[in-house]
């Protein structure tokens, strides 16, 4: 559990370090920057940054494909039931002129500004917590997945993928920093928070909760609507071919050792990482569910299927429905093993858990967000991406709840600041949520007269400044690529459901009048095919990606199509 003198420790300031390549970044503003409280957002940026410089090359490397879903791609075999999958051909590159038009000869006279990586949607999952909402598969199988055992060696084996890159794909630029764009964790839990933050600094990690000696959860429950992967039940799993692995579970809990990432990396906040369940705002109700020791494993589809109407219409924002329908059911749930580290994690206690030294890993210190972001209760800042670019981190989520989000006008004044203060400077935007899934004007409980605004609003402000490149973003699960006026929206698949990817993005300098962003999908370095008698921690990262491929009504559209994949989108240099 992270205890109030452990949280305060937990977060490194940034320091900047203003050499050409991508990496060491500074918080800006608001709250977020240098850690001097006292400076207004504008001058601190100023400040951090000075005076705006040209943009620098990074020095390169030769390009490799290696590594990449430019190489191979996990496929599947077969054309019904469970399939496994094995090697297939990798993903072109397509090139995209919606905004700029292509000059011959670029790809031999541009130089790289910057390189790095975009992780999102890792929904790192304590599967045995009460507070799971695992009954609403009653209504739809699609509503639980039989992956999620096995999210800690899944990150794992991405980040050793990662750290093994060359570098970019097209210029041979060293990755210069990692940036995750939420949903870090499932279930706002402080447990799962230190997962996050020791696999991504690095370290050895117990997925298991609750009882130390074995697992709790509907993995074991006995009840068919869950694939019981230990058992000879003939569950609605194993009916559409999943295998019986006895060992299983055991396997699910063991210590996962971890290499976190070999560069800095910094964090970005989504509904998941702040909401109970990702959808509700935060109550007493939620922290004592997740830390108490009854776990409600079904209900009646009737009942499953509106308690998922009420969520999805974002009318019940504090969860009142789900919480009468546990309420009513708690006498008969399961009894489970009490674990205080299951509590909901606060703003506060997230961004404190950053700034503690044992999760500095590669740095820089904060992972983006420094003392003042502390002091302020404020996860947005901005950082220095390479010399004359920098990367701006948004907090989209609502905390009045649901699981679409918004800007309060704080937030969205403070950018506007930033974009000003930094005209001469390419800018990155980085957020949780997509310009559609940002019409969720809950008001927040700490500033109930605070307007909320929308993805609309965001992208009418993101227009107007000729610096904004791209708006790298994550929450759909799906790869999307969408030209806005004169800047590019990149939205990323997760590293939860099928096809589990990470994105290697590019900006190019191509001395004709035009920028490149090339980006490259990248898969987890853990084989595509598996073994059923491989529960090594490799073996479990394998079968984390074919399991998640197989999960019943899952969505065939989240890889979106070839120009949402690996592509080069050209831009108009101003």
């Amino acid at each position: 559990m992270l205890t109030p003198a452990s949280v305060i420790n937990r977060r490194n300031l940034l320091i900047a370090s203003g050499v050409a390549a991508a990496g060491t970044g500074l918080g800006l503003a608001s709250g977020s920057g240098t850690g001097e409280a006292t400076a207004s957002p504008v001058a601190q940026a100023r400040t951090v940054l000075g005076a705006a410089p040209a943009a620098a090359a990074v020095p390169a490397a030769a390009p490799s494909k290696a590594g990449t879903t430019l190489q191979s791609v996990a496929a599947p075999h077969g054309t019904a039931g469970y399939r496994r999958l094995a090697d297939g051909p990798g993903w072109k590159r397509v090139l995209r002129t919606d905004l700029a038009a292509a000059k011959s000869g670029r790809d031999t006279r541009r130089t790289a500004l910057a390189c790095f990586v975009q992780l999102t949607d890792l929904h790192l999952s304590d599967v045995q917590s009460p507070l799971r909402t695992e009954f609403l598969r009653a209504a739809q199988l699609s509503g639980w997945r039989p992956q999620e055992t096995l999210t800690v060696a899944g990150v794992a084996s991405l980040i050793e993928r990662i750290n093994g890159l060359r570098g970019g794909s097209a210029t041979g630029a060293p990755i210069g920093f990692v940036m995750t764009t939420g949903d870090n964790t499932d279930n706002n839990s402080q447990l799962e928070l230190d997962w996050f933050l020791t696999a991504m600094s690095g370290g050895r990690i117990t997925p298991n909760s609750g009882d130390p000696k074995g697992y709790e959860g509907v993995q074991d429950s006995g009840l068919k609507l869950f694939w019981q992967p230990d058992a000879a039940l003939r569950d609605a799993d194993k009916q559409l071919g999943f295998p019986r692995l006895p060992g299983f579970l055991d396997a699910a809990i063991r210590e996962v050792t971890s290499p976190g990432l070999t560069v800095p990396w910094y964090s970005t906040v989504g509904n998941h990482d702040m909401l109970s369940s990702g959808a509700y705002a935060a109550g007493s109700f939620w922290t004592d569910l997740a830390t108490g020791s009854r776990k409600l494993q079904t209900v009646s589809a009737t009942e499953a299927a509106k308690l998922l109407k009420t969520i999805r219409s974002g009318k019940d924002p504090k969860g009142t429905a789900v919480q009468d329908a546990i309420r009513a059911h708690l006498p008969k749930a399961r009894t489970v093993t009490a674990d205080e580290r299951r509590a909901p994690f606060s703003p506060h206690q997230y961004l404190a858990a950053h700034l503690a030294p044992k999760y500095k890993g590669a740095g820089p210190v904060g992972h983006g967000y420094t003392a003042a972001n502390l002091a302020d209760n404020q996860l947005y800042y901005a950082f220095t991406v390479a010399k004359g670019v920098i990367g701006v981190s948004l907090d989209t989520t609502d905390r009045g709840g649901h699981y679409n989000g918004s800007l309060g006008t704080a937030q969205l004044r403070w950018l506007e600041k930033t974009l000003n203060a930094h005209k001469d400077r390419h800018v990155l935007v980085f957020s949780h949520h997509t310009s559609t899934s940002m019409a969720n004007l809950n008001p927040d409980p700490a500033k109930p007269h605070e307007k909320r605004h929308s993805g609309a609003e965001l992208l009418a402000l993101l227009n107007k400044h000729r610096n904004v490149l791209a708006w790298i973003n994550g929450h759909s699960h799906q790869n999307r690529i969408t030209p806005h006026g004169g800047f590019w929206e990149i939205t990323t698949a997760s590293h939860i459901d099928f096809p589990q990817l990470a994105r290697v993005i590019e900006l190019a300098d191509n001395h004709d009048g035009t920028l490149s962003l090339i980006t490259t999908l990248v898969e987890s370095a853990a084989p595509h095919t598996t073994d059923f008698g491989d529960l090594s921690q490799t073996g479990l990262a394998s079968l984390y990606r074919e399991l998640a491929f197989n999960k019943p009504g899952a969505s065939t559209a989240l890889a979106g199509k070839p120009a949402d994949r690996n592509t080069e989108l050209l831009l108009k240099k101003r």
